[in-house]
């Protein structure tokens, strides 16, 4: 028998209709009454898959900054860089800016979101029942970064800086680059495996 605290109270997103929702089997979705949109949902060994996406994504990171990201081959002069040296040069040609946007967006920001959802992940896993609202506003924070992971924005600049350094220069992609794009994807997976609703559901153990 289920429980009444085991129940919860959902709004549609479309149409606003209140649901009294209990507890999902694995694999099930709840349907709005009204208009048939899907307001919850219980994916199959999805705190599983969010960790393993973010560990991953953990374990590219390390070589998407450590290796270069492209080299250059300019009038019989090689160079090769990675996120960290082009941050360092932007920074030492005054350019603060851009290097700062650089830091966080290529660096920081993705491992503070890697992080946070393996964090949620384990308070998942290890049935914490305190800071719920504080962990609420951790998954809203990554959800809301999410823009950062502009992967598309990297290529199109990678791909002027191509086409205005072809005739002097020659830029092949370095193995960081592969990474860092491995960690994009994954990342942007994992968000997208997590159910925030997981959060507050009481009592249910992790499949």
């Amino acid at each position: 028998m289920v429980s009444r605290e085991a129940f919860m109270l959902l709004a549609c997103k479309i149409c606003g209709q209140v649901h009294v929702i209990e507890p999902l089997e694995p694999g099930t979705v709840a349907r709005c009454r009204r208009c048939g949109s899907a307001i919850a949902k219980h994916t199959p060994f999805g705190p599983h898959l969010t960790a393993a996406l973010a560990l991953a994504a953990l374990i590219l990171y390390v070589p998407a900054n450590v290796f270069p990201i492209l080299r250059l081959e300019m009038y019989g002069a090689t160079t090769t860089n990675t996120v960290w040296q082009g941050t360092q040069r932007l920074f030492q040609d005054g350019d603060v800016v851009i290097a700062v946007i650089v830091f966080l967006a290529s660096m920081l920001i993705p491992l503070l979101k890697l992080l946070g959802l393996l964090f949620l992940v384990a308070s998942r896993a290890f049935h914490f029942s305190r800071g719920k609202l504080q962990r609420t506003w951790i998954y809203r924070i990554i959800d809301s970064i999410g823009r950062w992971a502009m992967l598309d924005v990297f290529a199109l600049a990678l791909l002027v800086s191509v086409v205005k350094l072809q005739k002097v220069a020659t830029i092949i992609p370095g193995r960081g680059l592969f990474a860092f794009t491995g960690v994009v994807v994954l990342t942007i997976f994992a968000s997208a495996s997590f159910d925030p609703q997981m959060i507050w559901e009481r009592g249910t153990p992790v499949p």
